[in-house]
């Protein structure tokens, strides 16, 4: 077997198609969405932990600031969502994503003492599409999309649509607009 050997640049020359593994790739959108929550949180300055058993919420996040007027730490919880039946860079103000009727009830709820958010990541198809990387950057496509559902009503029988404006991309800047407003004692 003869192994890749580096170019007078030192960088190993370019492979066409990588073998992968064989992890589903339900699971491995998964873990990249993850990945995505913890570089939000990580440039936001927010800690992060994971409840167990996770009961339907899949992170809380926390973050800390004595400009917080409520408590010196807030606290949000997130359901991520990955997704790739719906196009990156979707048209228009908005687009739709069906959920569950327990997972809908369960972020919907009001009033509550600690605020929900759906974080809802849009990934291409493929996933030689899912990243790239390059000497000055990481670039995960595509991204994740928030919004808070609290009060939204089941319509479906057993799945509702609910809609997230393509204007609140989840990035650390919207992460801390969100804990800024919940440590005034708002919503998300």
């Amino acid at each position: 077997m003869a192994l890749a050997q580096p170019e007078p640049s030192g960088l190993l020359p370019q492979r066409t198609a990588p073998l992968r593994g064989g992890l589903a790739t339900t699971a491995c959108m998964e873990t990249l969405q993850v990945g995505y929550l913890h570089a939000v949180a990580a440039a936001a300055g927010c800690s992060l932990s994971q409840p167990f058993p996770d009961n339907g919420i899949d992170w809380h996040v926390s973050h800390g600031s004595p400009g917080h007027l409520v408590d010196d730490e807030v606290t949000i919880k997130v359901q991520l969502k990955c997704t790739y039946q719906i196009p990156p860079r979707p048209p228009g103000r908005s687009f739709a994503f069906t959920l569950d009727n327990a997972h809908l009830v369960k972020l919907a709820r009001t009033p509550v003492s600690v605020h929900k958010i759906l974080v809802v990541m849009l990934v291409p198809r493929s996933q030689d599409d899912w990243l790239r990387a390059s000497p000055d950057s990481l670039d995960l496509r595509h991204c994740c999309y928030w919004t808070n559902l609290a009060g939204h009503p089941v319509t479906g029988r057993h799945r509702t649509t609910v809609r997230l404006l393509t204007s609140r991309v989840f990035d650390d800047r919207a992460l801390c607009e969100i804990m800024t407003r919940v440590g005034a004692g708002g919503r998300p």
